[in-house]
């Protein structure tokens, strides 16, 4: 079935440390493959970012909001992924630094650790990907003839582009980036297999796309695009306020990019399909072919927070209702116990 006759189903994931996070709706599911190769699946709440109200359900301020959500989520899901492969026979003793938190903060130590984790990592990525191109297009514009103020912009959008792609390519060499990665294709054909009419198994997940205009990774060429777009028009000749003005549009950018994302999620057009093409090809970085047990991840996560099977019958397809896991004999339609 054509996914164009297909509505939105509304899950969304992430790759995790041997593992994938699945969300939908005010749930969320993060299921990791443990180290004696069992899975294990967590289910907790979230907030449905469609139920905001007032100014925070707004285009661009909703934008920003579930920017910063998603990274908390992100966060605390590959914080629980990775516990389960601490060293068990070291029990490591709290640090003055955790016995100050714990009595500062209490209970709440863990939402000020998660705080500062998602605003550094928000200060890192401003730097390499918004700061430093502008410095080198400044450096190039001082110190190399014929670089004009006009061309500045130019080189800064270079620069940008250039940055993030080698960031990507040197990352993904890393064996268990390389691995992330594979569990990201896993994620993402999960999703594809259900967005297309088709049952939720390892067969058809495997036979699906591994590209999702909804990735993350689209979201971070989006941001990267809208701010040369920006910035080839936003000018001014004195450096200070160059990047006092990206820092201060940042909001701005993240909400547009998240829009145009969110339009590109749920629309099959030719539009679409130009504007996510580049996302789509950066997308074969960032993802790989998964194997069938990653893949036997993803459907447990998707299954802990999503009726998958409802979704294929409201869509108009008939699915039949597993016996033991496994379907009943239905002779006219092949399904076999």
């Amino acid at each position: 079935m054509s996914r164009k006759h297909m509505t939105y189903s509304g899950i969304g994931g992430q790759a995790v440390i041997e593992g994938i996070m699945m969300k939908n709706a005010d749930k969320y599911s993060v299921g990791v493959r443990k180290p004696d190769g069992k899975i294990e699946v967590a289910v907790n709440d979230c907030f449905n970012t469609s139920k905001r109200k007032g100014i925070t359900s707004l285009p661009l301020i909703r934008g920003v909001i579930a920017f910063v959500d998603s990274m908390v989520l992100g966060i605390k899901s590959l914080t629980y992924s990775a516990s389960f492969f601490e060293d068990e026979d070291y029990e490591e003793q709290p640090s003055k630094f955790d016995e100050f938190l714990e009595k500062k903060f209490g209970e709440k130590a863990e939402n000020f650790i998660m705080g500062v984790v998602v605003a550094i990592s928000v200060v890192i990525s401003v730097a390499l990907f918004m700061m430093l191109p502008l410095a080198i297009a400044d450096l190039l514009k001082k110190h190399v003839g014929g670089v004009t103020e006009t061309m500045v912009p130019a080189i800064e959008g270079l620069a940008k582009i250039f940055i993030f792609l080698v960031y990507l390519l040197l990352i993904s060499q890393m064996k268990d980036i390389k691995r992330t990665f594979m569990y990201h294709g896993a994620e993402h054909k999960c999703i594809n297999c259900l967005e297309t009419g088709n049952e939720l198994t390892v067969d058809n997940v495997r036979a699906a796309s591994r590209y999702h205009k909804r990735c993350g990774t689209s979201f971070l060429f989006f941001v990267i695009f809208i701010s040369i777009i920006f910035f080839i028009f936003i000018r001014t000749d004195n450096v200070a306020m160059r990047y006092l003005i990206r820092i201060a549009l940042i909001p701005v950018i993240a909400g547009i990019s998240y829009e145009c994302i969110r339009f590109a999620g749920v629309r099959d057009n030719i539009i679409v399909t130009i504007i996510s093409a580049p996302g789509k090809f950066i997308q074969k970085i960032t993802t790989k072919e998964p194997t069938d047990d990653m893949i036997e991840v993803g459907i447990a996560a998707v299954e802990a927070v999503f009726d998958w099977r409802e979704y294929l019958r409201g869509n108009g397809i008939y699915v039949p209702e597993p016996v033991n896991d496994k379907y009943v004999l239905d002779e006219e339609d092949g399904y076999y116990e």
